[in-house]
């Protein structure tokens, strides 16, 4: 008997928020108040007349008085109230203050708040291909409470787990250091990668009815094993730079100097002289110590 993988790959129903306002709970308390007196008035009467038949009211205004108060909720500020009624979604309250509905409906709460959290410290690579270390902070709120609730298992699993896939995926695309000028990495260009980052978390978790506001990288390294060697790559970089620097202002100034000489005829150098004097001016510029002139006498 094969079996039937058609109904398997039906699309999910799609759910959204529906806005209710029920009545205000303090609209219904004269109600429950009027209850409670007649069994109380029944209560009595049975006991004034000795007459057992005045019980059975007083226990029907109890019992209505009893389902009556369940019926009764709060809803706190920037929290919701999901209603469901024999397991069908009809609507979400949203509006603070204490609030009736038919006692049958069963009520979940879900915070609006916004919150935070910071993922776990993940190894992976970058796209060069070297691996790095990388977490990051993502502040995120329930906007959509039916698609929290009814499209997901567990929306805050949800959230981490997927935002951590994103981080994952956000190291792939992206070398740590930039290679080429321009070239967007994760250690030079943040902001850039920062919306990228929370624009693919959003992607992810707008079926949970969720908002990103903000995703940063809080902690970025290279791994243990290659920290050390991608130090001195990095020391070595900022030598080389270093040293490139001096070398075209040493140059810059050796030509300056060649120039105000021929332009004030100060003195007459031929090329060997000129060789000289350009070669004694750049290990004096270029030098990391300082040099120590030698004065030519003459001839004695």
């Amino acid at each position: 008997m094969e079996a039937d993988w058609g109904s398997a790959t039906k699309p999910t129903i799609q759910m959204r928020d529906v806005h209710i306002v029920p009545r205000t709970g303090m609209s219904v308390l004269p109600y429950f108040g009027g209850a409670l007196a007649f069994g109380l008035l029944m209560l009595v009467m049975a006991i004034a007349t000795e007459h057992p038949i005045w019980v059975l009211p007083a226990i029907l205004a109890g019992l209505v008085l009893f389902f009556g108060l369940i019926g009764l909720f709060t809803v706190g500020p920037n929290d919701a109230k999901v209603l469901q009624l024999f397991g069908d979604y009809r609507g979400t309250v949203r509006e603070p203050g204490l609030r009736w509905i038919n006692p049958l409906f069963t009520k979940r709460t879900i915070s609006l708040r916004v919150r935070n959290f910071e993922s776990e410290r993940l190894k992976v690579n970058d796209l060069a291909g070297n691996p790095i270390e990388i977490a990051a902070v993502v502040v995120w709120r329930v906007v959509d409470t039916a698609e929290a609730l009814f499209h997901v298992d567990d929306y805050n699993d949800f959230v981490h787990v997927q935002s951590e896939a994103a981080l994952r995926n956000l190291a792939l695309s992206y070398p740590y250091d930039p290679h080429v000028e321009g070239e967007i990495a994760l250690r030079s260009h943040t902001q850039e990668v920062a919306e990228h980052l929370k624009v693919e978390i959003q992607e992810r978790l707008v079926q949970a009815g969720v908002q990103v506001l903000e995703a940063r990288i809080s902690h970025l390294a290279y791994a243990q094993e290659i920290a050390h060697a991608m130090l001195q790559r990095q020391q070595a970089s900022a030598v080389i730079a270093a040293r490139q620097m001096i070398v075209e202002g040493a140059v810059g100034m050796v030509e300056m100097a060649l120039e105000r000489l021929s332009h004030q005829n100060i003195v007459e150098l031929d090329n060997d002289k000129k060789a000289t004097l350009v070669g004694n001016l750049l290990v004096v510029l270029c030098s990391d110590r300082g040099t120590q002139p030698v004065v030519n006498a003459g001839k004695g």
